[in-house]
């Protein structure tokens, strides 16, 4: 017997949440098990109880014969580090989203002619009731599968949900529509389903039913497949997170380099990062040294200067002139990369989705139904009626009930909210994530990249008497024009956004972690920090320049000094600038009732900076990706309902656990995955109108439910008196989901604020 500590299992089979929770009572069944599983993302957490004698009385293949013993299928989740191509949605078995795509084309490409013959008469010709049943056919039994099978597994426990009206509605349909064509009169050549304003219960084998079996079917297989495509995402995150870490690595061996796959990398081996390398995993730096771009891990935009004994982390990026040597200390799973990835899993793992509110209700409204009609076929049998009146009056009631407006509710609002929404820009990942945002009252806003652009600029030219601005501008910028630093980059770019030329250089040398020097026009110029250059050049600045240096860089900005022939010329100041946008954004999202945090991994001299500038009294500086999490959580146990906005690999754990997630486009992979909400454009300003709509959406979802749960409930009583003509019954149902849709198509009138 193979034993385990803890393990994840992939659940397949599952249509609504009621089935997440059977699988859970299976696996807690079994001796010393505690198994929590969600729905959400399909998967199952399991910690096996160690037993008197410290050894786990479960083992992998109990597990799985449990899941299984309870209707559906299980197997072990792959680890976080497995190689990329197993973790493509594309290895092994076939695309189970592809599947559901070709039976919902196929059904409704069967389901639009049953649909116009059915309810047309003047396309009625003769016998064409038999051209709707070799098309309602295969709708009703090969397209409507997966609510039989669900139903059964259902009824097997004891349950009903939403797949057995669907099951039964669509099963009845079908049935009852064959025997009036066999056995009544609905066969015969010349039959026409005419429009009649009541009923007559002894019509029952006159008319057939086969346009609501195979509507109810397309309308819920329609549902089903972009619920189906919602939570395709739920694995992106981990994957984009992957798609981080470097491929190979350049280790030394036997005094030169070999290249191998970074995941063959152990303990103690030593490899090259060279300029523009991703580092291939956590380690010590040996030699060398240059500036490495962490925003991966911290989300600060400036590049770190790193040297021998640096500590360094896979997934960062070389982005200096220096090459180093890096000895690896963590590899694999142990790496903050890899750690960072099961941070996210967790979190979506334990995020408590909300389920869909059709399920909720339909916990009372399906066996509700299923009693009302046996009480039709008791009643009209203990009235004197005959057994076909009876028959015709449960199988009426159980047809009336079947949601087809309610197939409509959910995914007709969702497809025009979100094709609205992707219209302006914002990307809204599924039904679930609407009912989080008339909750949110909090929302926490990531600095680098969110709430300012990212990118480092120039803030503050300050240039010594008599020395012009634009000439200390150009002059640095010629200096810097060797250099890859994003500091040099900032440089280069305000002189050209000024129109400043920078005037040829030569000579250029850049000093690790202090800066650059060159001869410009024939002068020596140097730029870097201030200290370096009063040291080594011995440069005499100014107090007050000083003073304001010191200044700005507790401010959290990056200033470099200019020295111009040994004497100094003025200094620049490098930050990354507050969006434009973001001020205004800040106010409306007040207006929406949510209070601002400013949550950052940058130090709290820059964060300060920003928030003054915004008017966000909340702040919360030099927090890592954990800190973030827990940052979030602890929001939550204090009873708030949070929104995250951030974009970077650091805020991924944390757009996962919050309520509600909003991811700006212009970030990563990784972040834009584990989010509900992404501005695609990355405009900040689109935030608050993304809440918006995601709110106007789910109201439209709500009202929908609301008109196709109140005309079941009103029309069931007519169809138990029979008084309710199928036809009628059939252009009622068919005008209930033109109102839904109707209702949902308001939703393109939707404009952002101006």
């Amino acid at each position: 017997m193979t034993t385990l500590s803890s393990v994840q299992l992939e659940i397949g089979g599952m249509t609504c949440a009621a089935c997440a929770n059977r699988v859970e009572r299976s696996l807690n069944k079994l001796p010393g098990v505690s198994a929590s599983v969600n729905y959400a993302t399909e998967k199952a957490t399991v910690t096996p109880a160690p037993d008197a004698d410290g050894a786990s009385s479960a083992d992998l293949a109990a597990l799985i014969a449990a899941v299984e013993k309870a209707g559906y299928t299980a197997t072990p989740v792959a680890p976080p580090t497995e190689p990329r191509a197993s973790m493509s949605p594309d290895a092994g078995a076939s695309d189970p989203l592809a599947a559901a795509r070709q039976r919902l084309a196929i059904v409704v490409a069967l389901t639009v002619p049953v649909l116009l013959l059915s309810m047309v008469p003047v396309l009625q010709f003769p016998n064409w009731q038999w051209l709707v049943l070799a098309l309602a056919a295969p709708v009703a039994v090969w397209g409507a599968w997966p609510f039989h099978r669900a139903a059964v597994v259902n009824a097997r426990h004891g349950a009903a949900t939403m797949d057995t009206l669907i099951s039964t509605g669509v099963a009845a349909a079908f049935l009852w529509s064959l025997y009036a064509l066999f056995f009544g009169e609905a066969g015969m050549t010349g039959m026409v389903m005419d429009l009649q304003l009541f009923g007559n219960p002894d019509a029952g084998a006159h008319e057939i039913y086969l346009e609501v079996a195979a509507a109810v079917t397309a309308f819920m297989l329609t549902g089903r497949y972009l619920e189906a495509k919602a939570k395709r995402a739920s694995g992106e995150a981990l994957r984009a997170l992957l798609e981080l870490a470097a491929t190979d690595a350049a280790v030394l061996r036997d005094g030169g380099e070999v290249r191998i796959p970074a995941a063959q990398l152990v303990v103690g081996d030593r490899f090259v990062v060279r300029p523009g390398d991703t580092i291939a995993t956590d380690g010590l730096v040996r030699d060398g040294a240059t500036a490495i771009d962490t925003s991966v891990m911290t989300g600060e935009s400036v590049p770190v200067e790193i040297g021998v004994d640096t500590r360094v982390v896979g997934g960062t990026v070389n982005v200096g002139p220096g090459v180093i040597v890096v000895e690896a200390t963590r590899v694999g799973a142990d790496t903050e990369l890899a750690r960072l990835g099961r941070l996210v899993e967790e979190a979506q793992t334990g995020k408590a989705r909300v389920q869909r509110l059709a399920d909720r209700v339909s916990g009372i409204f399906v066996p509700v139904v299923m009693v009302l009609s046996l009480v039709a076929l008791l009643g009209w049998l203990l009235v004197g009626g005959t057994v076909e009146q009876a028959f015709t009056a449960a199988v009426t009631t159980l047809i009336i009930a079947c949601p087809c407006a309610l197939g409509l509710a959910t995914p007709t609002a969702l497809l025009v909210g979100t094709g609205r929404g992707s219209q302006l820009g914002i990307l809204i990942r599924g039904p679930e994530v609407l009912e989080q945002t008339r909750r949110v009252d909090t929302v926490v806003l990531d600095k680098t990249g969110t709430l300012t652009s990212g990118r480092m600029s120039v803030t503050a030219i300050d240039p010594a008497a008599g020395v012009a601005e634009a000439s200390l501008l150009g002059r640095a910028a010629a200096a810097e024009s060797g250099s890859v630093h994003p500091v040099a980059a900032a440089i280069i770019a305000a002189a050209r956004e000024a129109g400043v030329a920078a005037p040829e250089s030569e000579g250029f040398q850049a000093h690790d972690g202090a800066g650059v020097s060159a001869v410009v026009d024939g002068s020596a110029v140097a730029v870097g920090r201030a200290g370096w250059l009063a040291e080594t050049w011995s440069v005499e600045i100014p107090d007050a320049a000083l003073a304001s240096i010191t200044d700005r860089e507790s401010a959290g900005m990056t200033v470099v000094a200019v020295v111009i022939d040994g004497q100094f010329a003025g200094s620049l100041a490098i930050a990354d600038a507050v969006r434009p946008e973001a001020t205004a954004t800040i106010e409306r999202l007040r207006a929406l009732g949510l209070e601002p945090v400013l949550l950052t991994g940058d130090n709290a001299g820059a964060a300060e900076r920003v928030a003054a500038e915004l008017g966000i009294d909340d702040v919360r500086a030099g927090v890592t990706p954990v800190g973030k999490l827990d940052t979030i959580r602890a929001l939550q146990a204090d009873g708030r309902v949070v929104a995250m906005v951030g974009d970077g690999v650091n805020d991924a754990a944390a757009l996962a656990a919050a309520d509600l997630g909003i991811a700006m486009g212009s970030g990563t992979d990784a972040a834009m995955a584990a989010s509900d909400l992404t501005i695609v454009s990355g405009d900040l300003a689109l935030v608050p109108d993304a809440i918006r709509l995601a709110r106007r959406t789910l109201r439209t979802i709500v009202g929908n439910l609301f008109w196709a749960f109140g005309y079941n409930t009103a029309a069931i009583p007519v169809a138990m008196l029979g008084l309710l003509s199928p036809v009628l019954a059939a252009l009622a149902m068919a005008v209930s989901s033109l109102f839904v849709l109707g209702n949902s198509l308001r939703l393109r009138g939707f404009a952002p604020h101006r």
